[in-house]
């Protein structure tokens, strides 16, 4: 791999133990896929986890005096202050949580604790250069605002802002940005939760990078949160095109770099209702609280929502997990209060997967998202998975159809 002179001085230890371990690995993740060189990034993301190997890692970069050139946005821990001013959580958590926090902040990391900044906090432009991990983000900065990401783990991600380089390969290139697969919708795409399901096709639609044709003109910014999402869920998806929405997929000879699809795919309604046999419990029950928000919800969700509850109490508690971002803007408006005193709590900064939620162990809850149900059933959670308006009105009732 052709190094340029800042590049060599990093991997030499010109600037620190740190900044050289970062470009160690680095290289050899572009040696590894055949890169030719490195390549300047201009945003990152780091999938902070909040969990041992986690923050082993970014206590160690601290430690050899690593400092991020390209301050990355990170994902959710859990709110130190939202549960401590509840009193839940244990001493334990709050020390992993802290010492998390304090590493990141002394990598020079943006605090975000938000999984979704491709929508509102990190949004790159076409064709920028980047470093995002997170299931849902990688898809998100390539397939929606045509800017250029390889599918990072935490740790490349993390090293990339700390180098301020990436190898150049995969999805950074042209060549590998084309469609191959043809996916052509008949299922009836009626609001965002259909695009859960969609995502959720990945067994059959395989792999590759999915041209999506048979969505309606207009996707919403949660559809395709939801759909990338989900395809991360059920499968591995760097990237997606929808013809004539996406920017690299205005046609469908775009889409495909002028070639045939390498195979053609047909989700129907029956596809739908396979996949939600298979992931979710049965419903007609009795459950014991909602969850939303993994990915993060929006503004928009939290309104709707609130409109949906439209001043009744709800019987079973709902978690609406946000960005602080989205959050601060709910506390303004008025829905953080309003809706506290029905039980829906909207909670900042938080992800599903943490210990901070070992109180619902044991406890079925209902959500819209098959990320949400996947990722607490190992910690002893289960969900009824069901469309946003069933799920809020089995909060307010108690049992779910």
């Amino acid at each position: 791999m052709k190094l340029t002179k800042d590049q060599q001085d990093l991997l030499d230890g010109k600037y620190g133990e740190g900044a050289q371990l970062a470009m160690k690995v680095q290289v050899a993740i572009g040696e590894s896929f055949g890169a030719k060189r490195m390549v300047p990034i201009t945003r990152a993301h780091v999938a902070l986890s909040n969990q041992d190997a986690d923050l082993w890692l970014a206590e160690k970069m601290v430690n050899l005096g690593a400092h991020c050139r390209v301050s990355p946005t990170v994902n959710p821990g859990w709110g130190i202050p939202y549960f401590k001013e509840r009193g839940m959580g244990d001493k334990d958590d709050y020390e992993m949580m802290q010492r998390t926090h304090e590493a990141y902040k002394k990598l020079g990391a943006t605090l975000s604790y938000n999984c979704t900044p491709y929508i509102d906090t990190n949004v790159p432009n076409f064709g920028e250069i980047t470093a995002f991990s997170e299931s849902s983000a990688t898809p998100y900065v390539n397939s929606v605002w045509g800017a250029r990401s390889n599918r990072e783990g935490a740790n490349s991600a993390l090293f990339a802002a700390i180098t301020g380089y990436v190898p150049e390969y995969g999805l950074l290139l042209d060549e590998n940005r084309k469609g191959t697969i043809l996916v052509e919708v008949k299922a009836d795409m009626k609001n965002d939760y259909d695009y859960h399901m969609l995502g959720m096709c990945g067994k059959k639609i395989g792999h590759g990078i999915p041209v999506f044709v048979g969505l309606p003109e207009h996707v919403s910014k949660e559809a395709l949160r939801n759909l990338g999402a989900q395809l991360n869920t059920s499968g591995a998806y760097d990237m997606y095109h929808i013809v004539g929405f996406t920017p690299e997929a205005q046609t469908l000879e775009m889409a495909f770099g002028g070639k045939e699809p390498e195979r053609k795919v047909t989700i129907t309604n029956e596809d739908f209702d396979v996949v939600l046999e298979n992931i979710s419990l049965e419903g007609e029950r009795e459950i014991d609280f909602a969850m939303f928000g993994c990915p993060h919800f929006t503004l928009d969700e939290v309104r709707h929502i609130s409109e949906r509850i439209d001043g009744r109490k709800l019987e079973k508690d709902m978690w609406i997990l946000v960005s602080s971002h989205v959050k601060h803007l709910c506390d303004i408006m008025g829905y953080s209060e309003d809706m506290e005193k029905l039980g829906a709590h909207i909670v900042p900064s938080t992800c599903p997967d943490q210990p901070i939620w070992k109180f619902l162990k044991g406890k079925v809850g209902v959500t819209e998202s098959p990320k949400c149900a996947y990722y607490p059933k190992r910690r002893g959670i289960d969900f009824v998975i069901r469309d946003l308006d069933t799920c809020v009105d089995a909060a307010l009732t108690g049992r779910v159809k």
